[in-house]
């Protein structure tokens, strides 16, 4: 039975799963859904923090998208209820932030695992049921980290560039099974990522970092998206307005500040005057001259 998405007020039997809905943009999401008719699944790995949705009748679930079993019980729970699930959401993840010098290896595998491996575990156990049902369709919350990264939260960046990527290719690998993959790709939006960036940077810096004393300059940049941000609500209305377009939805969307103007930068600036804008705007320029030079380099 094919679950073909509508272009208008959609029947309350499509279903949606979202990840990573205890606040910001997954619960934006969830609600708005929800107040569109859609039949919405919110999970986050915090079962209290979401318990409120439920009187708004939406369904809750408990998923880690870190732990794979977690992720098959969660689809298989769904598909037994639902019989389908026509939208799946991955929002999850969080911003390791610091010095990539100052990153371990594990906290650099934990970054992965969420952002990157939780995703793709998703895709895995949702989309043999799409296949089934006739298609269905795939959202990847992204950033435009992923495109623009930026000095001290290098692995975030490279998380979310390699969510874009596996993103490209699986648009086109799941085109035949009317699998439609579309990546989000938001600039500056409010959430609560600057809050939990700043408690990743606790104890990030190694006692004898090079840039001890670019502390405050590490901090800004975890609460940079922040800045003049597009409020939750409002990112949840454009994007789910999008998603009623049917088949001329965009596979790549840019919602909030920021968006459009720094993939330009990006592209068109010559690497070096954007990599000496970056250094003076993080100030990295003040640890010029304070190490000793070593000749043969």
């Amino acid at each position: 039975m094919m679950h073909r998405l509508p272009t208008a007020s959609p029947p309350a039997s499509t279903v949606v799963l979202i990840t990573g809905c205890s606040s910001g943009i997954g619960r934006a999401l969830a609600e708005e859904f929800n107040h569109r008719g859609y039949r919405v699944y919110a999970t986050a790995r915090e079962l209290s923090a979401i318990e409120d949705l439920a009187a708004k009748q939406i369904k809750i679930a408990r998923l880690d998208v870190t732990d794979e079993p977690e992720i098959a019980e969660a689809v298989h729970h769904i598909l037994t209820q639902e019989s389908h699930i026509d939208i799946l959401v991955n929002n999850a993840g969080y911003g390791a932030m610091g010095p990539l010098l100052d990153i371990s290896k594990a906290a650099l595998q934990r970054q992965f695992e969420t952002n990157v491996f939780g995703l793709m575990s998703l895709v895995h156990q949702v989309t043999p049921a799409m296949i089934d049902q006739g298609g269905g369709v795939i959202v990847n919350i992204g950033s435009i980290s992923g495109i623009f990264p930026t000095p001290f939260s290098g692995a975030y960046c490279a998380s979310k560039s390699a969510v874009h990527t596996l993103s490209d290719v699986l648009r086109v690998e799941l085109a035949p099974f009317n699998i439609d993959v579309i990546t989000v790709q938001p600039g500056a939006i409010q959430s609560n990522f600057g809050n939990a960036a700043t408690e990743q940077l606790e104890g990030i810096l190694k006692p004898d970092s090079v840039y001890g004393e670019l502390e405050e300059g590490i901090r800004d940049r975890a609460n940079l998206s922040q800045l003049n941000a597009l409020s939750t609500e409002a990112f949840a209305k454009i994007l789910v307005t999008h998603m009623q377009n049917g088949r001329s939805r965009k596979p790549i969307l840019r919602i909030g500040k920021q968006s459009i103007l720094l993939p330009f930068l990006k592209r068109w600036l010559p690497v070096r005057w954007l990599d000496q804008l970056l250094i003076k705007r993080f100030r990295l320029d003040r640890l010029r001259g304070k190490r000793k030079s070593n000749d043969q380099f």
